[in-house]
């Protein structure tokens, strides 16, 4: 097997190779930028590993591995669209950069395309691939509700906040792995498996996620430390702190999650300080450590070869004590 970085070097050329411009140019230009962006190609690169890891070439694998790309990037032109978002990776988003119709049609059509993609596989494969990818782009949609729909409630529970992340973050990691796994030829006991694997590391990175927000170091995170905090998002680290607090700390800091001060530091500064008095933080990483270690739990039953299974355990560990 190669090394993720390998994985995801081969897959770019690949992307590189069948990603062009074309006519009307204001139509594909716009997928072409968006899919050029970078990103950590990490859905994709797993696509490949899985089909590999059951004994095939993994280069069977590589159109679903763009169709999973392509769909990622096609939901994040539309989230850009519903967030007003002026930049994507350090960029213009595809709606500023040209205009909000284009972003919609453009979207639009790398969703079509995406499905184009699981018609270069016999049809039996074809048919597993079209509806686990069907499945999975209905549940993004409805986490991306779920998520717009909290910004407006102040009764969000802890597992109303995993069911949103599981279905809008973790599906489509699940969704790659198992792609994977049925074009390498995997049982079907095998091809859950290989699912529920990636549905729990899916988790344990969006909190992650949520944690570096919060507490990443950013000098190595990349973005604005507290992006969270400033776009008052309900977190799983605000929701327990809230849960964890004495009643008159929790109250205020739902009165910080309603303010938006013209310098947001003392904001952040104030929020995380709550936090960490509830022991929010400690119990975050807690829940990381417990849904990678689920994850891990279901790799060992999977039947296949253990150099496979070192490869995914390696990646899980990386996710889990990422900095970035």
């Amino acid at each position: 097997m190669l090394t993720l970085t390998e994985y995801r070097e081969v897959f770019t050329r690949y992307l590189d190779q069948n990603i062009a411009r074309q006519e009307p140019l204001n139509l594909y230009e716009p997928m072409v930028y968006i899919m050029n962006l970078g990103g950590k190609r990490i859905r994709p690169s797993l696509t490949l590993m899985a089909c590999e890891m059951f004994g095939s070439d993994y280069q069977k694998a590589l159109n679903a591995a763009l169709a999973v790309e392509v769909f990622h990037n096609f939901s994040l032109v539309h989230d850009d669209i519903m967030d007003d978002a002026p930049l994507r990776r350090g960029k213009e988003t595809v709606h500023e950069k040209w205009d909000i119709n284009t972003g919609i049609l453009s979207g639009d059509v790398m969703l079509i395309k995406a499905y184009q993609l699981f018609e270069n596989y016999e049809p039996e494969i074809f048919r597993q691939l079209a509806a686990l990818f069907s499945k999975t782009a209905v549940e993004v949609c409805e986490g991306q509700q779920y998520d717009m729909d909290f910004e407006n409630r102040d009764d969000v529970s802890i597992g109303e906040y995993l069911k949103m992340i599981t279905y809008k973050t973790a599906v489509l990691l699940a969704a790659a792995l198992k792609m994977g796994a049925i074009i390498g030829g995997a049982s079907p006991k095998n091809a859950e498996s290989i699912y529920a694997f990636g549905l729990n590391l899916g988790i344990a990175f969006q909190l992650k996620d949520d944690y570096l927000d919060a507490f990443g170091d950013p000098e190595k995170f990349g973005k604005q430390v507290g992006g969270d905090i400033i776009e008052n998002k309900k977190t799983y680290l605000y929701l327990k702190a809230i849960e964890m607090l004495p009643q008159k700390d929790a109250d205020q800091l739902k009165h910080l999650y309603t303010i938006a001060p013209a310098d947001p530091e003392q904001k952040i500064i104030s929020v995380k300080e709550l936090v960490t008095g509830s022991g929010a933080d400690r119990i975050t990483l807690e829940a990381i450590e417990s849904y990678t270690q689920k994850a891990l739990d279901i790799l060992d039953s999977i039947e296949c070869e253990e150099d496979s299974k070192s490869r995914f355990r390696d990646f899980a560990q990386q996710l889990m004590t990422r900095k970035v």
